[in-house]
């Protein structure tokens, strides 16, 4: 498996998080492409910039992060933009050679009858129909939802949808057993998140907790008292048999580094970077 980091992660611009990623000698880096300084927006020169500096520092792009917050894909009226903007962050990524983009896409409803379920398999449907023609799968991230619950999700879509698995998110809020997350949804992990983490508060309600990153972001993530994101090794994410999960279903993709918080992202990335090679060596 190989190494990366997501380059908001070090609070600088993507410039210097990916000679910060070179410099740990990751293979790879995740960049937020859904506004801001890279998006789709990026003029020409720009983008000749980004992939000169890329290739310079050794590292290719293992997906870019098309998260547009709020709540996802939930709300009808909202879903045709979105689902536009996907297609151009789709778009960026085959101009970066990357071949997965991620997102959140709100909470899937346990039962499909609800229906806030037709209208996130619309939308999803559609922008992996989009992505699969383009050669790239629209990953989800893991988060509010149990693992049994997503792979139903995306068997119902028509292709082009997939997991970006992240573990803490189902160790701090759902209480999903990770590792067992990797066995269910093997056929659909086209890359991972990682992350650690603590899950204070049994009785919280995941959907409440997402939908309180759906009105504050991150910040309000990170305020919520039902759990805690730590550093790598210092959560109750177990990395020995998560990672021998994956190898066990011939995942060989990226292990990306994500730290939300903490007052010092860029020491706490460096010894992910340690703590990973030791696992994965």
């Amino acid at each position: 498996m190989k190494i990366g980091v997501i380059t908001d992660c070090f609070k600088k611009s993507h410039e210097e998080g990916i000679k910060q990623a070179s410099a740990l000698g990751l293979d790879g880096v995740q960049i937020y492409a859904t506004t801001g300084e890279f998006s789709p927006e990026l003029t020409t020169d720009k983008k000749e910039e980004y992939k000169r500096l890329l290739k310079e520092s050794g590292l290719v792009v293992s997906a870019l992060c098309g998260d547009m917050g709020g709540y996802g894909f939930e709300i009808e009226k909202d879903n045709l933009n979105r689902i536009e903007k996907t297609k151009k962050i789709i778009d960026l990524a085959v101009e970066f050679g990357a071949k997965v983009v991620t997102t959140h896409i709100g909470v899937i409803p346990e039962e499909k009858s609800h229906p806030r379920y037709r209208v996130m398999l619309t939308a999803l449907t559609e922008c992996g129909i989009y992505a699969k023609e383009k050669g790239v799968t629209l990953a989800i991230e893991t988060g509010p939802e149990k693992a049994r619950t997503l792979l139903s999700f995306i068997e119902d879509t028509k292709g082009g949808v997939g997991v970006n698995l992240d573990p803490a998110n189902f160790t701090m809020v759902t209480g999903q057993d990770a590792v067992e997350a990797v066995y269910i949804l093997k056929d659909y992990i086209v890359h991972t998140h990682a992350k650690d983490g603590k899950m204070l508060n049994k009785n919280q309600n995941p959907t409440d907790v997402y939908h309180a990153f759906a009105v504050g972001g991150v910040d309000a993530l990170n305020a919520c008292e039902g759990f805690a994101e730590l550093p790598l090794g210092e959560g109750d994410v177990d990395w020995d048999n998560y990672i021998k999960a994956l190898e066990e279903i011939g995942y060989d993709g990226f292990l990306t580094i994500e730290r939300e918080c903490g007052e010092n992202p860029a020491s706490d990335i460096a010894k992910a970077t340690s703590f990973l090679r030791e696992k994965t060596c």
